[in-house]
């Protein structure tokens, strides 16, 4: 994959030494190959666990972390310096998302006698496959989106509460708020199905 090459081709480096996300995105839109080889070392568990909170597929979240970055490559030129990269990246993220619903939406409404044998097998093989996911799903759906949002970018990608209300621009309050309301919600759920 592109973006596995990338991380091949970065050294680790300090993080003293890193620079900022915003000064990188802009060396990006100048064409600096470096500069989005760290931005994406730095930011894709973030942008990938925003994705990922948003699809609720890996397979899916895959394919759309990889368009997001060719987006960020492609249109680094129009973003607009204001201190907070992070949300213009979950921007181009969510937007992939949508189109992704909207897709999974055209998807579904094929009648069911309109697909062939294999078709029809390889829509029951995603079936299978979803139905090991629904015991996180149902965990997770019992949340309003921004709190799984919260606890997916807190949990799965170490993103600091600050940090999330920044990419998500909400006050930190309504964040900590959110995420305490969330992980009580999800204590609750685990007692009674557990």
């Amino acid at each position: 994959m592109f973006f596995m090459g990338l991380l091949m081709a970065v050294p680790e480096t300090d993080p003293q030494e890193e620079m900022g996300d915003e000064k990188l995105l802009l060396q990006t839109a100048e064409g600096d190959r470096t500069a989005f080889e760290k931005l994406y070392r730095n930011t894709y568990r973030k942008v990938y666990s925003y994705i990922l909170s948003l699809m609720k597929n890996p397979t899916e979240a895959d394919e759309i972390l990889q368009e997001t970055y060719m987006k960020i490559w492609t249109s680094a030129k129009s973003y607009q310096p204001q201190g907070k990269p992070l949300a213009w990246m979950f921007t181009i993220a969510r937007n992939f998302c949508y189109m992704a619903f909207r897709a999974r939406k055209r998807e579904s409404d094929l009648n069911l006698e309109e697909l062939s044998e294999g078709e029809l097998v390889d829509h029951c093989t995603q079936l299978e496959d979803a139905a090991d996911r629904d015991a996180l799903n149902a965990a997770l759906n019992i949340l309003g989106e921004d709190e799984r949002k919260i606890v997916l970018l807190h949990a799965a990608s170490g993103m600091k509460h600050r940090e999330i209300a920044d990419a998500m621009e909400l006050p930190l309050s309504t964040v900590l708020s959110k995420y305490n309301r969330a992980m009580k919600k999800l204590q609750k759920y685990l007692r009674e199905e557990g």
